[in-house]
């Protein structure tokens, strides 16, 4: 592990409550160690647990998004905000999921180099779009996420989870976040 987790002085909170200490426990035998981030929130639980709720919800609850298509917004999104943390951390996620180490690659430096279906591209566009220009939005944009085949809920999927990683890519940048060694050698 990382020996720097941020550059910020936020120690774990002292008494880590029992559903927490079994989170970390559950994250350290799925992915061998806890990812810095949970880490980083560990010095508040209340604002550890807002970022695991919506986590959780965003990228392994039920929606019309595989878990790879939430991988992806994450890593485009991360991409356009140059977040080390999250291309580390998510761009092993699209390698794992995808079987395809050279597709998390190019996801990481350019999505539109990859090799992407009309959806996926549809949705990566609106992402960044999202991302780059949020104040342009508009119908023609969500038009184009229904004629690529999303429906209105998936649109709503495809926009929190945009939201999600800009807040977390700015968070990570404002504190120096670091991303888990581990993150480096997966799925390659």
């Amino acid at each position: 592990m990382t020996d720097k987790i941020t550059a910020l002085d936020l120690a774990p909170a002292e008494d880590l409550s029992e559903s927490t200490r079994a989170y970390f426990a559950k994250c350290e035998e799925k992915l061998g160690m806890v990812p810095n981030v949970l880490q980083a929130y560990a010095f508040d639980e209340k604002k550890l647990r807002a970022f695991t709720d919506m986590y959780n919800d965003l990228m392994l609850g039920q929606s019309g998004l595989s878990k790879l298509e939430r991988e992806m917004i994450a890593v485009a999104v991360s991409s356009v905000n140059h977040c080390y943390y999250c291309l580390a951390a998510h761009g092993a996620a699209v390698r794992q999921l995808s079987g395809d180490p050279k597709l998390g690659e190019m996801m990481v430096m350019n999505y539109r180099a990859a090799d992407l279906s009309a959806r996926q591209k549809a949705m990566l566009d609106f992402a960044v779009k999202l991302t780059e220009t949020p104040d342009r939005m508009e119908e023609a944009d969500r038009q184009g996420l229904r004629a690529a085949g999303f429906s209105d809920r998936d649109i709503w999927d495809v926009a929190s989870t945009a939201a999600f990683f800009n807040m977390s890519n700015r968070m990570a940048a404002a504190v120096d976040m670091r991303p888990n060694d581990e993150y480096h050698a997966m799925a390659r």
